[in-house]
Parts: structure tokens; sequence; C-alpha cells
């Protein structure tokens, strides 16, 4: 009998948590004859309370979607979205959705012990709570200091770098998912340096290609679970982790 296929770990922005009743049973073929019924139900039991919560990983892409799709009229040039009530209603779309379910989302992933999830998902919420607050600048007539923007985007792309090569480890999604982090901004960078706003529409452009990734990822995790088998997948690792001599190499 095969079974369903299954990602790397446990609790991901890089994993698939299959449902509890798919992943902890067990065919009658493979049970011992000489187990008594009892014994397996605490040792189910245990493994479901491993991790005080389901997979929020899902919940962190679908907002980072959101927040994505509320910039997408401003990146365009939209004329509509320059006004200041448009600009406060992206700003909000940001503060709740691309900051609020992705900090909420981290939040979960730490109490799951999933460290690079959480890490990731939490310190980019703290980036929406800023693009919120810029865009609310804007709209009341008070644009942001440039400089201050330059430093700290700078210091993301040298964070999301490696963070890009530590979920190379996962999937080959997931590393083209940081992949276009990295290069959106790169391309902020460049447009400020160089004082090019002709690097307006490879900046939405890139915003679109992260909404879409972002998506197709929770759909794999969401569909997965609802129907406890991969139907959309994210790909194999794309590095392999060198294993210790006598260690047994994790499974993927």
């Amino acid at each position: 009998m095969t079974t369903p296929a299954s990602y790397p770990h446990d609790d991901v922005l890089g994993t698939l948590e299959l449902p509890a009743q798919v992943t902890m049973q067990q065919s009658p073929a493979s049970q011992p004859q000489h187990s008594p019924a009892p014994v397996a139900a605490p040792a189910a039991v245990a493994a479901a309370a491993v991790n005080p919560f389901a997979d929020p990983t899902a919940l962190g892409l679908f907002g980072l979607a959101i927040g994505c799709a509320s910039l997408l009229p401003l990146a365009f040039g939209v004329k509509a979205a320059f006004t200041p009530d448009a600009i406060r209603m992206t700003a909000w779309f940001c503060l709740l959705f691309g900051a609020g379910c992705q900090f909420l989302a981290g939040m979960m992933s730490f109490a799951n012990k999933n460290g690079l999830g959480g890490t990731l998902l939490t310190t980019f919420s703290f980036n929406w709570v800023m693009n919120w607050w810029g865009l609310s600048e804007v709209a009341a007539g008070r644009p942001t200091n440039e400089s201050v923007v330059l430093a700290v985007d700078c210091t993301f792309l040298v964070i999301f770098l490696v963070m890009t090569v530590a979920f190379g480890f996962f999937s080959k999604l997931l590393f083209a998912f940081l992949v276009d982090i990295v290069l959106l901004y790169g391309l902020r960078i460049a447009r400020a340096v160089f004082h090019m706003p002709t690097l307006g529409l490879p900046i939405a452009l890139a915003t679109v290609a992260l909404m879409g990734i972002s998506l197709y990822i929770a759909f794999s995790l969401v569909l997965a679970n609802a129907a406890g088998r991969v139907i959309l997948p994210i790909g194999a690792p794309l590095f392999k982790p060198t294993v210790a001599p006598g260690a047994q190499a994790p499974s993927h």
C-alpha cells in the first residue's frame, strides 16, 4: 500500500502538515499483531499533542498575498490609487493582512517549535507594519525619509539572502519564493541609489510573482490537509544537508 506524500518537516514555510487521521493512521498489515489495541491510543494522543497549533503557514501566505494585491494599483500607477483615501485604504490592508496574518502565523510557528518559519513570517510582518506607517504618512502629506528606508532595505536584503539559502534545504519553490523577495529588495535599492523610476514596472511584476507563489504554496497546504495527499507539489529540496558520520540523514 502506498503512503501519502509529505514534505520534510511538521510545520513550515516549507512543509506540509497532513491531518492527524492521515499522518498517524497505520494500515492493518503494518501494525504489530502482538500489540494490544489500548497501547496505541496514548501514543497517538501524545503525537497529536506535540504541536499546540495546526500548521499556520497558509494563513501567513494568504495574508501576504492580500497585502501584495492591495499594493498593485499603486505599483502599476493607477491614478485613482494615489488619492489620500485610496492610500489610507491600502495602508490598512497592509496592516491587517500583510502584517497581522503573518505575525499571527509567525507566533504560532514559534509555538510549534518551527524557528525558521516563525523567524521569516514574524520578521516580514514587521516590514508590513512599516508599509502601513509609510503609506499612512504619505496619505497625510508627510513623505518618509528615503535614506532611512534605503538603509533598512539593504539590511533586509542581507537577511533574505541568507534565508533564501536556508529555505533551499526544504523546497525548490520555497527557494524561488525567497529569491523573488530578494529581487524585490534589490530592485528597490537600485531604484533609490540610481534614481531610476523606470524600475517601478519590474518591482510591480515581482510583486505579482510574490503574490502568485504565496497563493500556490498556501493552496498546496490547504488542499493537502483536506485531501490527505499532496495535490500541488512544492518541489524537492534544492540543497542537501551534510550528515555527520554515523548520523541518520533527515527524510525529505
